[in-house]
């Protein structure tokens, strides 16, 4: 069937891809790997001598240009590839579908796949004003960013050094974000997430990078039609930058656990691990924070003393810290509008997203590869694989 065309000779000259008129050469078979086994397709083979390059209409038709993978083949292959190591998935693929292919085909392809699936996400249309808002208005669209670092082979952190140690970093720092909505509270007021409503973005690059990707993304989502937009995050002044940027009428939310995380972290550096009064001291400040008195927070905070350099740093930072973000820790007046307290989603999003596949023992990754695989977890997480495909089929 693939061959009755005649290898889709199209006359004595076509056009090559700069315009100029390509020669026919003669007729000349590939192997291609199909889902259904290998089989051999004939293409018409031409020649352009100002290009002095090859021209085979047939391999675009066939979207086979620089491939002997069917695109079937190929969509399995960046499958197995986001979901699990490379070489698991050569294993999965001959186990399930009796693919034969090396774990290193697996990992070109699944990268050439994320590489497109970038495109996508970056393309003019994606980030267009006029972007169509494919969901219903949403009651309450909720903005959650945060970052994670990935391990690195060391050519990409070159010059960059450790936060650990004095030494050159491991790691990069993948900034992942997600949307999501919200419609009801539960029988005790707590709020309910909308089912099947989250969706991500995710890669290794700068805030000012990903502001912008964030941004297209919650537009996509309804950003324009929402009725209240919230934006959930640590303290990281990154997050609130690109808020007041991209989302400068949202209501800002600092994650609750966070700022409980800090209190904790303070009092066992203050008083000792083993110290008898740090975690009623930290109880105290839970319960101030929990009904949203943050000057009450501060003042104690302003109140604690320490013998040690460390720890009296310590306690300034963690005193700016609250001073900063007040207005975003207002938690009992967040409670009474029914609104989420906590940034839960998007660190589950971190491990899903990029612990669970970029983390693994042993695993080192360029930028370009990570950043492509997680370009192809985002399609999946966020229910848009299909779509990848069909509009990629399209054009």
């Amino acid at each position: 069937m693939l061959n009755a065309d005649g290898g889709g000779y199209s006359g004595k000259d076509v056009a090559c891809s700069q315009g100029h008129p390509a020669r026919f050469v003669d007729t000349r078979m590939k192997e291609v790997m199909t889902v259904l086994g290998r089989v051999e397709v004939q293409r018409a083979y031409y020649h352009c001598r100002v290009c002095a390059a090859g021209v085979i209409p047939k391999d675009e038709v066939l979207d086979l240009e620089g491939t002997s993978f069917s695109p079937g083949v190929r969509r399995m292959m960046s499958r197995v590839g986001s979901k699990e190591s490379f070489e698991e998935g050569r294993k999965d693929l001959e186990e399930l579908a009796d693919l034969v292919v090396t774990a290193k085909q697996v990992e070109r392809i699944s990268e050439q796949t994320g590489a497109e699936a970038q495109q996508l996400f970056d393309s003019p249309s994606a980030r267009s004003a006029d972007t169509v808002v494919p969901f219903q208005p949403a009651v309450k669209l909720y903005i959650a960013y945060d970052g994670t670092g990935v391990p690195v082979v060391r050519r990409e952190t070159e010059g960059r050094a450790s936060k650990q140690d004095h030494g050159q970093a491991k790691t990069r720092e993948a900034k992942v974000g997600c949307v999501f909505t919200q419609t009801k509270v539960d029988a005790e007021g707590y709020p309910v997430r909308d089912e099947g409503s989250t969706s991500y973005v995710g890669a290794i690059e700068t805030a000012d990078a990903f502001g912008p990707r964030l941004y297209a993304e919650a537009r996509r989502r309804g950003l324009d039609h929402a009725q209240s937009v919230i934006v959930l995050g640590d303290g990281a002044r990154w997050i609130w930058n690109l808020a007041e940027e991209h989302f400068p009428d949202a209501i800002q939310i600092v994650d609750l656990y966070h700022a409980r995380q800090h209190l904790a972290e303070l009092a066992k550096l203050v008083d000792g691990p083993s110290g008898a009064e740090w975690k009623s001291w930290a109880e105290a400040r839970y319960q101030e924070l929990g009904q949203g008195k943050v000057e009450f927070v501060v003042g104690a905070l302003m109140r604690l003393k320490s013998g040690k350099s460390e720890g009296q740093h310590a306690i300034e930072k963690a005193t700016g810290y609250f001073q900063n973000n007040a207005e975003r820790m207002r938690y009992a007046e967040f409670r009474h509008q029914g609104l989420f307290v906590g940034s839960g989603v998007v660190e589950a999003g971190c491990k899903t997203l990029v612990g669970l596949r970029l983390k693994q023992s042993g695993m080192h990754w360029t930028i370009r590869g990570a950043n492509a695989i997680l370009a192809l977890r985002c399609l999946d997480l966020s229910g848009r694989w299909e779509d990848f495909w069909e509009s990629r089929t399209a054009s």
